[in-house]
Formats: structure tokens, sequence, C-alpha cells
């Protein structure tokens, strides 16, 4: 599942798919100087023209022996795509996937499994909310590449008016209270539409639920639990501080447009939403600032949704050696900083942060990965977010329906999702 809004990247995408661009075939076999090509599947907007450049002449250089072929792929359509090429015997060599995606394309069987490589890679220090994602079976498929995940974009001025403290805001209640003392200075203290569900994933998690729990082919909806329940109600108390549609996400209208129009002190969002607010309004360039979503305590900050890519290596592939030296490079500490500097991306493992550390925005987005998580992961999951049935019981219980019923409801929604999409 890939998530942005970065500095330096517009658009935010949720998405699952890549549209026809070329097929491993236009490249496959070796190149005439006798170095072994490799085809690499890398997506639209994950890095930009220069640092694709850097790294291939870079990888190249390192390696006289390999030849680099990337070929740019649209998330319109990757599902269907990648599904296609693993089946095939003329897949690319190294594809990107959102990484969520990883158990979908690795329930398939047309995934190499790099079990045995996760030490050499430095596993031990990935981020949870990629690393687990890459995981199938037990088994590991996905390497993580790159993290991005959402933060408080907050009015400094405003805070500033109300006599707050952002650095100081670590817990819940802290949170509350000054979002209530920023209504009580007169501006509108949060806007959170009543359907941003993966900010209330994170709020689930903190108090130790989950959207959906089980193993293997066996999962059901967990959103009526007690702890799903309470990080619901968390929601709702913060929701009620705005006024925000209790009918629609994020996109409708666009949250950071609503922020450049007026006096809103607080929105959650990828740190790259900034941009869009002083893109509609140059007056509040120099007025934002971040910090990581509060933590139900202040021992750590609040869990949150980490969107992303892995880097995958089809069983398919001829060149598999090559393909796993290529990973390996791109996804090392070295490029890892080159990569967090050049995209505002959070690095792939927690001993990296310090990578982020003058972009105010990233590090911010990296003090929440650090505890950040991922959807369930099960290839069934992808079911659950075609029909979305968390949004309508969100607004269900923002406009006064009975939480435990309504939660039961969705949860039932969630359990026969999965059950088709496995």
């Amino acid at each position: 599942m890939q998530l942005r809004v970065l500095a330096g990247v517009s658009a935010l995408v949720i998405a699952a798919g890549l549209s026809a661009c070329g097929s491993g075939s236009e490249s496959s076999g070796d190149s005439a100087d006798g170095r072994t090509t490799i085809d690499v599947w890398l997506m639209r907007d994950s890095v930009s023209a220069r640092f694709q450049k850097e790294f291939v002449a870079g990888f190249e250089a390192a390696h006289p022996d390999i030849a680099v072929k990337v070929q740019i792929q649209e998330w319109d359509g990757i599902g269907e795509k990648v599904t296609a090429a693993l089946a095939s015997n003329d897949a690319p060599d190294v594809i990107e996937t959102g990484n969520t995606q990883v158990a979908q394309f690795a329930q398939s069987g047309g995934l190499l499994d790099l079990s045995d490589k996760v030490g050499e890679l430095g596993g031990g220090d990935w981020l949870k909310g990629l690393a687990e994602p890459g995981t199938y079976e037990g088994k590991q498929y996905g390497i993580p590449y790159y993290a991005a995940n959402r933060v408080v974009i907050y009015r400094t001025d405003l805070f500033k008016k109300a006599g707050i403290d952002a650095a100081a805001l670590k817990t819940r209640d802290q949170w509350i209270a000054a979002t209530r003392k920023l209504n009580s200075s007169g501006t509108q203290g949060i806007y959170l539409p009543g359907q941003m569900w993966y900010a209330l994933a994170g709020f689930i998690w903190d108090e130790g639920g989950d959207l959906a729990t089980g193993s293997g082919s066996d999962w059901k909806g967990a959103l009526d639990t007690p702890q799903a329940l309470r990080g619901m109600d968390f929601y709702k108390r913060l929701q009620a501080l705005g006024k925000g549609p209790k009918d629609a996400d994020e996109a409708g209208p666009p949250q950071a447009e609503v922020m450049a129009k007026g006096q809103v002190a607080q929105i959650i969002s990828t740190p790259g939403g900034a941009n869009v607010v002083t893109e509609n309004n140059p007056e509040l360039k120099g007025k934002l600032g971040f910090f990581p979503i509060p933590g139900k305590t202040d021992a750590q900050p609040g869990s949150v949704f980490i969107g992303g890519s892995d880097l995958v290596i089809p069983a398919a592939s001829g060149k598999q050696d090559a393909a796993f030296t290529f990973v390996k490079e791109l996804t090392g500490d070295a490029w890892q900083r080159k990569l967090a500097a050049a995209m505002s991306y959070v690095p792939n493992k927690t001993t990296l942060a310090d990578a982020v550390a003058a972009d105010p925005g990233a590090s911010a987005m990296a003090a929440g990965a650090a505890v950040g998580r991922a959807t369930p992961n099960t290839p069934g999951w992808a079911a659950v977010e075609a029909k979305n049935p968390i949004k309508d019981y969100m607004t269900a219980v923002l406009t006064g329906a009975d939480a435990r019923a309504e939660a039961a409801k969705a949860s039932a929604s969630i359990t026969a999702a999965m059950k088709t999409g496995s």
C-alpha cells in the first residue's frame, strides 16, 4: 500500500495497482558488452528522476558486471500486472510494490523467499510496519525500501496565540486539552473528517486492538473488541473538537485546502500536506510545524499506519543473484541515507532515523514510524479496502448510532470480505 503527499512529491496515493508499461521481455538476456542486464520495475513518483539516475550510475560503477534497466510503472493497475508477470516465464528481476501488497503476491508462489538474507540485510533494525507486511506464512519475501506516515501539521502562529507548546504534547489527553484551548481562542482546533480510517487504526492499535485478527485463511473483523471500541471512542472525542464532515474522508473536501482557507489549527496528514496548504495560501508559508501523533501515554508516540514500498524478486527471474545485489544496495544504509535526504522519506531502519533529523516533517514521521504498523497481513485485506465498511461504521457512530452494534456489523462485513478476497 502506497502512501504519499511528501515534501517534493505531489499527490496522496493509497492505492493498489500498475498500468501497462513495458514487460520484462524488453531487455531480457545480457547486454552486448557481456554484463548481466536486470530489469527493474519502479513506481511512478516513488523517487525523483535525479535520484534514480544517481543510484543507477553509482550501482553500475560499483558493480561493473551488472547493467540496470529501470522501467517506470503506474500505480493504477499494479495488482493485475504484477500478478500476470509473476505467473509468466518472463518476469522482471526486481519489482517495487506497496508494502501491504506483498502477501497478495507471495500467496501465488511467484516470489523468491529471502528469509535467509534477512541477517545480511540488517533486518533486525527494519521498521516493523514495513518488515511485517513483507512476510507471508512466516517467510520474508518483501525487503523494506522506504516508509511514510501521518503526523500532525499545525499552525505555529495559532498555537503561539493560544499559549500552547506543541513540543510538550506527548499524550492524547494533553492533545485533547490543547485542542479545546485552541477552540476557546477563536480558532478551529482541528479539522478531522469522519472517515479517516487510517487515523482510527492508530488509535485502535494504541489500545491494544486491531482491525482484524487471525492467521492463514482464518481471519475475522475485530472492530467490536473492547480495545477497538476504545479507539473509536477517542476518535469521536477528537473529531467533535472540529467541524470536519462526518460522512467523508480527507479527500472530500481536500483537508489541506480547508486548512489553507481559514483558522484551522491542525490536520492529520503526511508532511507534504503542508506544501498543499502553502500553495493554496502563500501567506501561511513559515507558519506550519509538525509533531508526531501523541500516544496514549508519554512513553512513545501514537501508533500510525506506515505506507511505503518493499522490493521483491520474482521466482521466475533468471538473474536472482544480480537482482539481490541490486536490492541489497538500494536498501542498504548508504543509499537509504541518500534517499531520505533526497525525498524526505523515512529510511527502512530505526537506526537511520538521524538521516532526517534536519527535516522537521520527516523527523516527526520517523518518530511515529518507529512504532508504526500496517494493515492486517493477509491477502484478503485488499477486498476489505475495496468495500471499506470501516468508513460507514465511523460515520454511523459519529452521527449517533450505537457503537457496539455498528462495530459488530462492520466486523462481520470485514470477515466476509476477507474470506471472498483470500
